[in-house]
C-alpha cells in the first residue's frame, strides 16, 4: 500500500503555478555532512564517475525552525514537575511550531522542479521531498562530482558525491539522503551457526520444537490478559517488503489466530512485497509476530518500507494517519553524519511516539556504537536468554544474553537523564550515551517462518526480537493510558531512568544480575541488559502515571486514627482506612508500613473490598483498605503512623496513630 502521495500531489499542482523564480540566492551549504572519510582521505580509491545518464532516488529533508525552542518543549513535556508535561502535539501542530515554513516547502518544490527532477513523494509534515533525476542533474543541481569507488573494507563498489553538496536556495537545508550507498542497512535477526548449533533451550516454549513463540514473551513480561493492545497501531521500520503468506504459517504452526491487520506502507515507491528467492522476509516477519504476540488485539501493524531512504522512513512513521504511537526498528544504518536522523526521533519524541531500536548482537562496544541504537531519543534495547516456568507459562529467570549489544559511541553527548545513572555504573562512560536502556529475550529460542527458511525452530535469535516487543508492551500501555484519560508515555526514557533509581524499581523491571555481554550484568543499570526487562504490569502502572498533565493524589478516610487505653500487652480492636486515588492518573502503592505499637491486619478481599497491599495500582477514583491494630508494649501515650510510599505528591504520607497503654 503506497500512502501520503495524492494529497502531495495536489498541494505540489498548486505550487507549480506559481511562477518560478528568475534566480535563485547563492549557493548554500548543508547543515549535515555528506561525504564519507574514505573519500576524503583517498582510502577509497576512484574508479571514475558514475554515468551521466543514470537515474538516481534521493529525498531532501528540510531544517527544523526554532530547534533550540523545540529541545526545550521536549525538557518540559517529559518533567513531570511541569505543567507542560505529557502535552504532546500532534503532527499539523509540530509543522506549525516547529517545521519547515509554508515559503520555505514552496521554494523547495520550485528548485525540484526547475532542476528536471521528478517527484514521486514526501510532505511539508513529513519535512521532505523525495525525487528522481539524473547523476548529470544531481550534479549540477547540488555542486558535486558523483563518483565510484572501491569500499576500503567490504567487497563491493560504491558511489558517494566528492565534495559536500550545496543548493542555490536562499535558505540552508538539513540533508539530502541517498547521495552515497557507502553504507548499506543491514537487519539485526543472526542464525546460530549450525556447527555451535546448541540443544533447544527455550525448553518450555510453546511453539513447535518447544521453541519460544512472540506470545510466550507476552505471558513471560506482562503475564495479564486486561490488556491486549486494543485500539493501538504499531509501527515497524522495514528496508524491505513482507510476504503476508509467512506471517500466516506462523500463526497456524502456532495454532493461534491472527486478529490484527498487517498492512504495508511504501514510504518512496519501494515495493511493500518480499517474496523469494530474491528477497530475504526473515526479519521482517519476526517483527511483525513479536510485536503481535505482545499485543495480539492491536488494530494494525504497519510495515514502512523503504530500499535506501532512513529519512523517507523516519517522516512517514512520524506524520502517518492514523499516527501510530508504539514504533521499532530491527535495522541499523550508518549515515555520513549521525545527527540526520535526530530531527525526526525529536519529532516522535514531541508527539507521543515511542521508538524501540535493537541495540545490535556483536557483544560490548566501546566507542563504536552503532546507529540509530546511540542517539539520545530513541529507547535502546539489549538482549537477555529468558528461561519461563512453564509452556506459555510464567517469567522465572533471566541472564544477559552474550552476544547482545551494550557500550557507547563517541558523538552523542550523554543526555540529562542518563547522568546520575552513569555515575554510579563503574563501566559506562560518563560523557557519551550508554545503551542499552531496557533489554528482553534474545537467544537463539524462537520460531521463525520465512521464505527463505522456512519454518525453524530455536535457530534465529537477536536483539531484533526484543525491539518489536518492546513496541507492542508500550501498545498495552497506550490502551491502558487512553482508557484512562491519561496521555501516552510517550518517549519512556526519561520515566525509565526515574524509575531505575527510584523505590518501585524491582516491582516494574526484572533486574538482571548475571551473565555478561564483555559488560558484566549487575545490579541495577548496567551495560548488558540497561535496567532490564518489564516486570508484569507494574512498568505499565509506573509509566501511564501522571500522563497528560494529570497526577495521581492519595487520601486517607480517616486521616488518623485512635486508641482508648489498652491494657499493656494485650491487643485492642482493628482499625479500618479507606485509601483513595482522588486523582486523574493510576497511583501506584509500592510500600505499605507500620511503626511504633501498631501493626497492620490482614484485610480479606470481598466484592466491594480490596485490600491495600505493596505494589498496588489504583486506578482514578478507585479505593483500598488497610486494618491497624494496636498493642502497647508499656503504659502511657504511645504514637505511630503507617507510611505510605507511592507515586504521588509528597510521598511518603502518612496516616497518624496514637493510644494509651494501661
Amino acid at each position: 500500500m503506497i500512502r501520503r502521495f495524492g494529497a502531495f500531489s495536489l498541494a505540489l499542482a498548486g505550487v507549480l503555478t506559481v511562477t518560478s523564480i528568475g534566480s535563485f540566492a547563492a549557493s548554500q551549504p548543508l547543515m549535515t555532512r555528506h561525504t564519507r572519510e574514505a573519500v576524503i582521505s583517498g582510502e577509497a580509491q576512484s574508479l571514475g564517475r558514475l554515468p551521466a545518464a543514470q537515474t538516481m532516488k534521493f529525498d531532501i529533508v528540510l531544517a527544523l525552525r526554532h530547534a533550540p525552542e523545540l529541545k526545550n518543549f521536549l525538557d518540559e513535556i517529559y518533567d513531570p514537575t511541569n505543567s507542560n508535561y505529557r502535552h504532546y502535539v500532534t503532527p499539523e501542530e509540530f509543522t506549525a511550531r516547529f517545521g519547515p515554513s509554508q515559503e520555505d516547502w514552496d521554494a523547495l518544490v520550485r528548485f525540484a522542479q526547475q532542476s528536471g527532477f521528478k517527484v514521486i513523494g514526501g510532505s511539508r509534515d513529513a519535512m521532505d521531498i523525495q525525487l528522481k533525476g539524473t547523476v548529470g542533474q544531481v550534479e549540477k543541481a547540488f555542486h558535486v562530482q558523483m563518483g565510484v569507488y572501491q569500499h576500503p573494507t567490504e567487497n563491493r563498489t560504491f558511489f558517494a558525491p566528492d565534495r559536500e553538496p550545496s543548493v542555490d536556495l536562499s535558505f540552508q537545508l538539513w540533508h539530502i539522503t541517498g547521495l552515497d550507498n557507502y553504507s548499506l542497512p543491514h537487519p539485526l535477526v543472526q542464525r546460530v551457526h549450525s556447527d555451535v548449533k546448541p540443544s533447544p533451550q527455550a525448553s518450555v516454549g510453546s511453539c513447535p520444537g518447544s521453541s519460544f513463540c512472540g506470545s510466550d514473551m507476552r505471558a513471560a513480561y506482562y503475564a495479564g490478559t486486561s490488556l491486549t493492545g486494543a485500539g493501538q497501531n504499531i509501527g515497524l521500520l522495514e528496508y524491505a517488503g513482507f510476504d503476508i503468506a509467512d506471517v500466516n504459517t506462523y500463526y497456524t504452526n502456532a495454532k493461534q489466530s491472527r486478529a490484527f491487520t498487517v498492512t504495508g506502507i511504501s514510504t518512496d515507491g519501494s515495493s511493500v512485497n518480499c517474496t523469494e528467492p530474491s528477497c530475504d522476509d526473515t526479519e521482517q516477519t519476526l517483527d511483525i509476530t513479536q510485536a503481535g504476540g505482545m499485543a495480539p488485539n492491536v488494530t494494525t501493524v504497519y510495515v514502512y518500507v523503504s530500499d535506501n531512504s532512513d529519512t523517507a522512513l523516519l517522516g512517514a512513521m512520524s506524520s502517518d494517519t492514523p499516527l501510530p504511537l508504539n514504533l521499532s526498528s530491527s535495522w541499523t544504518w550508518s549515515p555520513a553524519d549521525p545527527s540526520t536522523d535526530d530531527p525526526y526521533f525529536q519529532k516522535m519524541g514531541a508527539q507521543g511516539q515511542s521508538f524501540f531500536q535493537a541495540t545490535g548482537d556483536s557483544a560490548s562496544y566501546r566507542g563504536n556504537a552503532p546507529w540509530p541504537a546511540n542517539s539520545a531519543y530513541v529507547t535502546g534495547v539489549g538482549g537477555t536468554d529468558l528461561v519461563t516456568a512453564s509452556a506459555g507459562g510464567p517469567w522465572k529467570s533471566e541472564t544477559a544474553w552474550s552476544d547482545g549489544g551494550g557500550g557507547w559511541g563517541t558523538n552523542v553527548p550523554i543526555p540529562s537523564w542518563q547522568v546520575a545513572t552513569a555515575a554510579g555504573c563503574s563501566a559506562c562512560s560518563k560523557t557519551d550515551r550508554n545503551v542499552p536502556d531496557v533489554a528482553a529475550n534474545a537467544n537463539f529460542t524462537f520460531y521463525v517462518c520465512a521464505d527463505q527458511s522456512g519454518c525453524t525452530e530455536n535457530e534465529f535469535g537477536g536483539t531484533s526480537f526484543a525491539a518489536p516487543m518492546w513496541a507492542g508492551y508500550l501498545a498495552l500501555a497506550n490502551q491502558q493510558a487512553a482508557s484512562t484519560g491519561a496521555a501516552a508515555p510517550g518517549f519512556i526514557n526519561p520515566a525509565v531512568y526515574t524509575i531505575g533509581l527510584g523505590s518501585t524499581y524491582t516491582t516494574d523491571f526484572h533486574d538482571i544480575v548475571t551473565g555478561s555481554n564483555g559488560f558484566t550484568a549487575t545490579s541495577g543499570y548496567d551495560l548488558a541488559t540497561g535496567w532490564g526487562s518489564p516486570n508484569g504490569a507494574g512498568l505499565i502502572n509506573a509509566l501511564t502515571s501522571g500522563g497528560g498533565g494529570g497526577n495521581p493524589e492519595i487520601s486517607f478516610n480517616p486521616t488518623s486514627l485512635k486508641w482508648g487505653k489498652i491494657v499493656v500487652h494485650s491487643t485492642g480492636a482493628a482499625k479500618k482506612v479507606v485509601v483513595s486515588n482522588t486523582g486523574n492518573a493510576t497511583l501506584n502503592i509500592s510500600s505499605i508500613a507500620a511503626t511504633g505499637d501498631f501493626a497492620l491486619v490482614a484485610v480479606k478481599q470481598t466484592k466491594k473490598i480490596t485490600p491495600c497491599t505493596n505494589g498496588i495500582a489504583l486506578a482514578p477514583a478507585a479505593t483500598c483498605e488497610i486494618k491497624v491494630s494496636f498493642t502497647p508494649t508499656q503504659t502511657g501515650a504511645r504514637t505511630g503512623a503507617v507510611n505510605f510510599t507511592d507515586n504521588a505528591a509528597g510521598s511518603p504520607q502518612s496516616v497518624g496513630l496514637s493510644g494509651t497503654g494501661k
